[in-house]
């Protein structure tokens, strides 16, 4: 299995699609899941014709859980951008859900050079960017939780591919923590360079009012791009339709949507 060394971290990835001139797509999973999340969007046509490389964050799916290891979104920056460089590549277009999503976004603001394209999909620039109920959510979870979530999806991934299930509470509580930590990268996004894709569910976990703040964060909509398009932004921002956060990723029309952008 391909593993790779990095920041006291056995990462683990998957390599799919032949090499191209265009740079790899790497997909970064939500939180509890896995790189093999991304199949059905692979399936349905998501990076056709170029190099895809699929990534277990710290402590999920194939990676092992790192005991003594804060779980933070700079760290798993840190380890992506690791892994890019020990692949031996120049540049990626970089694509996060969720967990994943705020992983990406600190791969561009402390990597910057190493992102062509960035795809973020259901993630605030702030924490105060969710609906209040779903902070006050994540503030109530703990490693407690981990028993209750052994009859979730997340868990049977988890116990069908993880080195060691025993660990399962200790990642509980990592990501507990993690989403309990306070952020604002607003001013580290919007002095970001590289274009970015905002994907949202239009009943997602995040306040729709955050989400056109964030697209504004990015140069977007703030006025009138003229009949030409000359003044529009080079990100963009959709939301999909019918979706939710957590059934998002499923949508058919998230990968047509990411491919527009990258291409």
């Amino acid at each position: 299995m391909p593993y790779a060394d990095v920041n006291g971290v056995s990462l683990y990835f998957e390599e799919h699609g032949p090499e191209s001139s265009e740079p790899p797509l790497v997909l970064l999973h939500g939180g509890f899941g896995a790189g093999e999340m991304f199949q059905p969007l692979l399936a349905a046509g998501l990076g056709e014709g170029r190099r895809v490389i699929t990534v277990d964050l710290q402590g999920h799916g194939r990676t092992p859980v790192a005991a003594e290891r804060e779980m933070t979104a700079e760290a798993m920056g840190d380890d992506v951008a690791a892994l890019v460089k020990h692949l031996g590549l120049e540049q990626v277009d970089l694509l996060g859900y969720s967990l994943g999503a705020a992983t990406a976004a600190r791969v561009a603001i402390q990597y910057e050079e190493l992102v062509r394209r960035l795809v973020l999909i259901s993630v605030p620039a702030r924490r105060d960017g969710w609906f209040p109920e779903v902070t006050a959510q994540m503030d109530q979870m703990s490693e407690a939780a981990a028993e209750f979530l052994k009859q979730s999806p997340m868990y049977e991934l988890y116990a069908r591919i993880a080195p060691r299930v025993e660990d399962w509470p200790v990642l509980v509580g990592k990501v507990a923590a993690l989403n309990q930590r306070p952020y604002d990268w607003s001013e580290e996004l919007a002095a970001l360079t590289v274009p970015v894709l905002l994907v949202f569910a239009d009943a997602d976990g995040i306040r729709p009012a955050h989400m056109v703040e964030f697209f504004g964060l990015l140069g977007g909509g703030r006025k009138d791009p003229g009949w030409e398009g000359k003044d529009r932004t080079a990100s963009r921002l959709s939301v999909i339709p019918g979706a939710t956060h957590y059934d998002l990723m499923f949508s058919p029309l998230l990968a047509p949507t990411v491919q527009t952008f990258l291409r």
